[in-house]
């Protein structure tokens, strides 16, 4: 080999190294975070539901994914405590199942977003509309 062949070369694995050392950096696990004023019993079928389509998305619990799911169990009171607990989780968003939860998880944050599934009218009650 020639020395203007190897300086080539090797200024070819210096350039491309940036590039591969760049794309092996994992990437940031998603965080969501689930709260319901049932239990794990009463809301089990609706959230199996969910993490069957996020897999249907490609995410995984546990390799891409994390979940943290709150259950209240009949006890409106602790709602606003597990709002507060995944605020400071720093969860990416919440998921409410419907209008306490929402209404606990509203006062939480104006920094995470909020999605929930049943909700007589959101928009009345002062949630934003984000298309």
């Amino acid at each position: 080999m020639d020395r203007r062949t190897f300086i080539s070369a090797l200024t070819g694995v210096l350039l491309a190294t940036p590039l591969v050392t760049e794309a092996q950096q994992p990437r940031k696990m998603s965080h969501i975070g689930v709260f319901a004023a049932g239990s794990p019993t009463m809301c089990s079928a609706r959230y199996e539901a969910f993490r069957r389509g996020l897999r249907e998305l490609g995410y995984v619990e546990d390799q891409n994914i994390a979940i943290e799911c709150r259950y209240a169990e009949a006890k409106f009171e602790r709602l606003p405590d597990f709002a507060a607990e995944l605020v400071r989780l720093n969860v990416d968003v919440i998921l409410a199942s419907s209008a306490p939860e929402t209404g606990a998880a509203k006062p939480a944050t104006t920094s995470i977003p909020i999605v929930f599934g049943l909700h007589g009218d959101p928009v009345r009650l002062g949630g934003r509309h984000r298309p």
